[in-house]
């Protein structure tokens, strides 16, 4: 399933694997000049890849709102009984 949640992937180009091949150096050039793409088989199959610029690529973001500021770690085999998971 293509990750529809994904901010790059709302600004794509949608492109064929055909056009691609086609037209690879101008897709690059245009990749070069910050154009992004998402490949598909056929314009009515769901994307296969996308192809970015590579600096696009290299994107930081959080895991979650605790990075960095909590931490676990799992004693002995990892099973907890009920009473240890509510504090009891």
């Amino acid at each position: 399933m293509w990750p529809q949640k994904c901010p790059i992937v709302k600004f794509m180009k949608a492109i064929t694997v055909s056009d691609v091949e086609t037209n690879f150096s101008d897709v690059l050039i245009r990749v070069r000049n910050g154009e992004r793409f998402k490949v598909s088989y056929d314009n009515f199959e769901e994307p296969v890849a996308m192809i970015i610029p590579i600096e696009e690529n290299n994107l930081s973001r959080k895991i979650g709102i605790l990075d960095g500021k909590a931490s676990f770690a799992v004693h002995g085999d990892g099973k907890v009984s009920g009473d240890e998971f509510l504090g009891l």
